[in-house]
């Protein structure tokens, strides 16, 4: 056939036909013979083609669905092609890939295009020949352009192959959505959810304006060159040829691109960040406990792995009410400004550090808080860099001539240091067991280094340096309730930087719904920028506020009525006594340091506090276990309650989590609901991780129970003007007013609240602004006040505490228990007057 074809023809023109045919059967089977070739290099599988790997992340959502929050390293919140709304698709479309419902991943009539530009000389910002399904398959698999013109070329070919394998496997919605959710729009938003609510004020995809869609459109040709934030002026530029493509391809009119082009861009940046949002203790302490749920082997994928709630687009469910939270928040920095103002004034010209009480038997010592505010300094960022300048060199010496761990801290550098002035020091820290022997062993081998010598030096060098420096008064940012930002720019020393923020106040809040256990408000502290430390999960004295479970476990086991009076005398409970097994006496005093020796009924001895009443209770019911045994039904691990009276007293430490899931049980009718905060979890395609099981158990029976929230309520009628339907609570104070309580309750919500400082000696020195009456109930009553007026929370004013049908069985009504008047309310102590203008109750 060759002979007949070539048959007749010049030797050029058979040489022209060979050439010919030659690219005519060798271009297609050259190409089908590359794409074969390639197609078994390291092209994604059809398991990565569907699971493309993303850093999405995950949203922690409130009650009402709305988000509280992410988790995230990449700030990229996937969304479905129904939520990007028209003007996305049809800007991204118009503007780069006109012919895209018309192709199936290639576009073969801008194929020569993009091969000279893109493939060839490299021009990335060319465009217009890259399908959207290969800049997806760029984004997800094949990364940056190679600069070696044939590895580029080659990897233009994988993308096509990649390209035509996505249309088979998606449709042209979800490219498009995948497209746009992995995309980074830089400036910390990844993803088309995170670039609308970043770069336009927390808008939804499916919410932006046409000019606002179109501005994000532009940035895809080059985020970096198209930075709105840097580049207004050009990003600008940018957007209206998107608009201009839109109405080539009519998907807006001419007149409309004559307004829209005039327009300003219009950005209102919020960087989100991982303390965003409402309830940001809340928040992290969720994140660990989630951590411990997706370890557990029910909890696994597929593979045996653990999920990564960081990247791997999870969805937290939580029992958060954000119209409460909003509440909680607001009003805990009106109560702390005022309580903060209040403590400055009280320690004005004195120290804290070095204040001495003769009169207090639990004070902490002087040279211990010294050395908290040392160790204070050295954990700052600024003792770190001295640190890390002047000791670090010589410490990586020294590590690297031991094949054991050297702990490099500062305190065991300093006892090294000290041990070569003073021989002795390292025996005495073994004797009293704060290091063992073969720690001891290892500090001595490195004393025996020639490096020692350099050790000593660079240790006494640091501390001058900062001794002097945190000495200087410089510019530095400092925390403040003066503005809404909550920081200000001052002049101060370091040191008094660390002392100033050592004396700022915390608190720890959670409300819980006591008939369902759902958590629904979480403070954590004052604020969660400057104090990460969460303070609803940390122990602290719990004071008085243990004393209810005292009074219900009498009346419940020995059914009592209220109405019994007792005399406000000493109490002492004794080697032999009941089943206490003390091996020595126990004798509790009152918090005025006297006695009354009055009767006293149950509810005034509630009200005032009166330990003497408490202490004889507890010798009644002849044991520790009684209130062990019920306060375990409540919710709180026995092994964590001493078995000892002076847990009538409320010497034992309990955190605002367990005391307010406890005091559940009063609202709930003597049932304990285990408190709830994180209901479901669910992976990105919505199928369910997790889900919680609801925990009850009956802990008081109703009729104590009944009894008892009607004395919670007569112990708690002051200070709580404003507040609206039944009410009532306790109010808790520890030794040396280190700790100030209150547990509040109504039918609707019951609300824990502990306030002081991290450390025990930031404190009030006065009963009366100490109390748990002036530190926490304040916030209890702004925050439920605030609430109940707020008509969208719909607080229900009109519900009542649960009452047992039938008799109750234990008197209530004093007058006739004790067959005259009976004045329920009379104070028991003397207190001074409050400058809130608090009930007397501690």
């Amino acid at each position: 056939m060759t002979h007949f074809l070539l048959g007749g023809t010049s030797g050029w023109q058979r040489t022209a036909l060979i050439v010919f045919w030659l690219c005519v059967l060798a271009i297609p089977i050259g190409t089908v013979l590359l794409f074969t070739g390639l197609s078994f290099t390291d092209l994604p599988s059809v398991t990565e083609l569907e699971n493309p790997k993303n850093n999405e992340a995950s949203p922690v959502l409130a009650s009402d669905g709305t988000v509280l929050g992410r988790y995230f390293v990449e700030n990229r919140v996937m969304v479905d092609f129904k939520d990007l709304g028209p003007h996305l698709e049809s800007a991204l479309v118009s503007t780069e890939d006109e012919r895209y419902y018309n192709h199936s991943g290639i576009d073969w009539r801008s194929l020569p295009r993009v091969v000279i530009k893109t493939a060839i000389m490299g021009d990335e910002s060319a465009g217009g020949g890259s399908t959207i399904t290969q800049q997806l398959a760029k984004l997800l698999f094949t990364g940056q352009a190679s600069s070696n013109i044939i590895e580029r070329g080659f990897q233009k070919f994988k993308e096509w192959i990649i390209a035509v394998r996505l249309e088979r496997k998606y449709t042209k919605e979800e490219i498009i959505a995948m497209y746009l959710n992995r995309y980074d729009f830089i400036n910390g938003a990844q993803g088309i959810r995170a670039a609308a609510e970043n770069y336009f004020d927390g808008k939804r995809p499916a919410d932006l304006d046409v000019q606002e869609a179109a501005m994000l459109i532009g940035m895809l040709k080059n985020a970096s060159l198209y930075n709105p934030l840097r580049f207004p002026e050009r990003t600008q530029e940018r957007r209206n040829q998107v608009l201009a493509q839109m109405v080539r391809n009519e998907r807006i009119t001419k007149t409309d691109f004559d307004s829209l082009s005039l327009l300003p861009l219009g950005v209102k940046f919020t960087r989100q960040r991982h303390d965003d949002g409402l309830a940001p203790y809340f928040r992290m302490v969720l994140a660990e406990e989630a951590k411990k749920i997706l370890a557990q082997e029910p909890y696994l994928k597929s593979s045996g792995q653990s999920y990564d709630l960081y990247r791997d687009g999870l969805t937290f469910y939580t029992t958060i009410d954000p119209l409460l939270q909003r509440h909680a928040e607001q009003e805990v920095k009106v109560h702390m400004k005022q309580l903060q103002e209040q403590f400055f004034r009280h320690w004005k010209n004195m120290d804290p550090w070095t204040y001495t009480n003769p009169g207090s038997e639990t004070e902490v010592r002087v040279e211990r808080r010294q050395e908290s505010l040392t160790n204070a300094i050295r954990q700052s960022d600024r003792y770190q860099m001295y640190r890390h300048r002047i000791l670090s060199p010589v410490l990586r010496k020294i590590t690297a001539k031991f094949d054991f761990r050297f702990s490099a801290n500062d305190r065991e550098v300093e006892r090294m240091v000290e041990e070569a002035k003073n021989p002795g020091v390292i025996a005495e820290t073994v004797r009293l067991n704060l290091i063992s022997n073969d720690f001891a062993a290892r500090h001595r081998q490195v004393m025996k280094l020639p490096e020692f010598k350099e050790l000593q030096t660079a240790w006494a060098k640091l501390q001058q340096t900062v001794k002097a420096e945190f000495d200087k008064e410089v510019e530095m940012r400092v925390f403040t309730y003066d503005n809404a930002r909550m920081e200000t720019d001052t002049l101060m020393t370091p040191l008094d930087s660390v002392r100033y923020h050592k004396m700022i106040l915390q608190i720890g809040s959670m409300s819980v719904e006591p008939s369902t256990g759902y958590v629904r408000t979480w403070v954590g502290g004052s604020d969660f920028k400057w104090f990460q430390y969460d303070h609803v999960t940390t122990k602290r004295q719990v004071g008085s506020t243990f004393k209810p479970f005292v009074y219900a476990a009498s009346i419940d086991l020995r059914g009592i009525t209220p109405c019994q009076k007792v005399l406000d005398q000493p109490v002492t409970i004794g080697p032999g006594d009941g089943n206490f097994h003390l091996g020595k006496e126990w004798t509790p005093r009152n918090a005025s340091g006297g006695y009354t020796y009055e009767d006293y009924t149950l509810y005034q001895g509630l009200k005032n506090s009166v330990n003497s009443i408490s202490a004889y209770l507890m010798k009644e019911l002849g044991s520790t276990e009684p209130i062990r045994n019920m306060v375990a039904n409540m919710g709180i691990p026995k092994e964590e309650i001493p078995d000892a009276p002076s847990i009538a007293l409320g010497s034992v430490d309990l955190t605002v989590q367990q005391m307010t899931g406890a005091y559940t049980t009063f609202g709930n009718n003597g049932v304990f609901t285990r408190p709830v905060y994180l209901t479901r979890i669910e992976d990105r395609t919505g199928r369910v991780i997790y889900e919680y099981l609801p925990e009850e158990r009956p802990a008081i029976s109703p009729q104590a129970n009944y009894v008892m929230v009607n004395m919670l309520s007569r112990a708690s009628v002051g200070n709580l003007g404003g507040v609206k339907g039944p009410v009532g609570g306790k109010t808790g104070t520890t030794n040396d007013q280190t700790d100030g309580w209150y547990m509040g309750l109504t039918p609707e919500l019951i609300v824990g609240t502990w306030v002081g400082g991290d450390d025990r000696w930031i404190r009030f020195r006065s009963l009366a602004l100490g109390a748990g009456s002036n530190m926490a109930k304040p916030f209890f009553r702004r925050f439920v006040r605030s609430a109940q007026e707020d008509e969208q929370v719909g607080w229900n004013t009109e519900a009542g505490w649960i009452k047992p049908s039938g008799e109750l069985g234990i008197e209530m009504d004093c007058n006739a228990y004790n067959g005259g008047n009976e004045d329920l309310f009379r104070d028991g102590q003397s207190l001074p007057d409050d400058p809130f203008g608090n009930s007397p109750d501690f």
